[in-house]
């Protein structure tokens, strides 16, 4: 076998892979926690429902530019490249160092939190039982991971289907049952609607939507498909959390989402009693197991697109052919989020403190990404573009005023932990003096796409049976 097909991604993941790995992620913890406090910073329930249409446009709006960029740029390294592509290599080096030790193993640990603080209801393991969870669960997805991408994509196709099952049952539930007894309140409505911080906690449950960027390197025909996952995706998450949210207000109305703390499982237990508060118990662990899965998946392909770009612990840009997976890159992941989740079990609220970790380094960084757009389309105006974004240049000037709210708004609205996740990626800086020297295309990161010899598929992969 070859050096070069030792080391390549390939093309295996359709189109329906795509969009199951992308709901995966994004339909996971957020709308069994974040309901309730939207709900106690509006003052109506058209307000309720109207804000989570807005969120669904603006994460629209959002994915409509990253399929331009996919499109254009297809590439394992997702948004590193194209911010290497538009503001050069320094600046993509700084941003897979934030994404590989705030943003995305911040995300990793917070997951996992949600997932032990559940599973500890189910069976109890002590006062850091959550702790104890958290780390099982990457520990085991990272080695499934590691194992092989089919082996993962497999999981998180079988997962992500009883995930979306189970919300549905919840939906139908909310449509179709009655409640036994109304939920009293105990918090009232605010005495001006605070409808901007009710964003906030909306677009933190459709986050995760930008991950399908990872996927471009190993999509099938991506000049075509990405905009197909990335809107097809989008429809289907706009479409579940109206319905969710639609069946969790018709039972507990909106004075009782403000006062739970677990608006899942109240709404279920009105309806089917305690059995009822139990599956749902469990269908948030399943919902967190998915999540969990697919930001491992994607979260790992940085390392080994940044590792290649840097003179430092170059085996973690060799990719695995047998397992067709970063699989160094993933166990670098994994260490850094098992630290995470070690910080995180000594602080009161361990979801919480990766949440204040991560957030304003996650949204000033989508921010540039969504610059690079218009930049990359000026600095190139040559290059084929497969999928335009519409209503250009309106749509991502829209995209990077939200990124701007958000970034203001993670930083007044979030703990000391923000400063901690600025403070680390600032110590990241030194890395840029171990660039490698090899020399790539003017004012951009060397490419996968552009480098035949290193990174572009040369032959097709046999599909699996049963593959499409």
């Amino acid at each position: 076998m070859s050096e070069f097909n030792k080391a390549d991604p390939q093309p295996t993941l359709s189109v329906f892979d795509a969009v199951t790995i992308m709901v995966g992620i994004v339909v996971g913890i957020g709308i069994f926690k974040t309901p309730s406090l939207v709900a106690g910073s509006v003052g109506s329930e058209a307000a309720f429902l109207g804000v989570w249409v807005a969120g669904g446009l603006v994460t629209l709006i959002g994915a409509l530019c990253y399929a331009e960029l996919a499109a254009a740029h297809p590439h394992a390294g997702g948004e590193y490249h194209f911010l290497g592509r538009a503001y050069g290599r320094p600046m993509a080096v700084l941003f897979g160092w934030a994404r590989g030790s705030v943003i995305q193993t911040g995300a990793i640990a917070a997951v996992a939190f949600v997932l032990g603080d559940y599973a500890a209801q189910i069976l109890p393991l002590g006062p850091y039982g959550s702790a104890i969870y958290a780390a099982l669960a990457i520990v085991a997805l990272t080695t499934l991971n590691v194992i092989g991408t089919l082996q993962s994509k497999t999981l998180q196709i079988v997962v992500t289907f009883i995930e979306v099952g189970l919300i549905a049952a919840i939906i139908v539930w909310g449509f179709l049952g009655s409640a036994g007894a109304p939920v009293p309140p105990v918090a009232t409505a605010p005495p001006t609607a605070a409808l901007g911080l009710a964003m906030i906690f909306v677009l933190l449950t459709y986050g995760g939507w930008n991950e399908a960027a990872y996927l471009s390197g190993e999509l099938r025909n991506p000049g075509r498909n990405m905009a197909r996952v990335l809107v097809i995706g989008t429809a289907v998450l706009v479409t579940l959390y109206l319905l969710a949210n639609a069946a969790l207000l018709a039972i507990l109305g909106l004075d009782g989402l403000r006062g739970s703390k677990a608006v899942a499982t109240d709404m279920m237990r009105l309806v089917a009693g305690e059995t009822g508060a139990y599956i749902v118990s469990a269908a948030i662990v399943v919902a967190a197991l998915s999540t969990l899965n697919a930001t491992i998946f994607t979260g790992a392909r940085v390392y080994f697109a940044m590792a290649r770009d840097i003179t430092l612990l170059p085996r973690v840009g060799e990719w695995d052919q047998r397992g067709r997976a970063p699989a160094n890159g993933l166990l670098a992941q994994g260490a850094v989020a098992l630290l995470l989740v070690a910080l995180g079990a000594a602080s009161r609220d361990g979801f919480q403190a990766m949440v204040d970790y991560s957030a304003p380094v996650f949204w000033a960084f989508l921010l540039l990404v969504g610059l690079a757009l218009p930049i990359l389309r000026w600095r190139e105006p040559n290059r084929a573009l497969p999928f335009r974004v519409p209503l250009y240049p309106l749509t991502p000037a829209l995209f990077c005023l939200s990124c701007v709210y958000m970034l203001h708004a993670s930083l007044a609205y979030t703990g000391n932990g923000a400063l901690i996740g600025l403070a680390v990626v600032l110590a990241g800086l030194p890395l840029l003096l171990f660039q490698s020297p090899r020399a790539g295309i003017e004012g951009e990161a060397p490419a996968l796409a552009d480098r035949p010899s290193i990174a572009r598929p040369q032959e097709p992969i046999l599909v699996q049976p049963g593959e499409r």
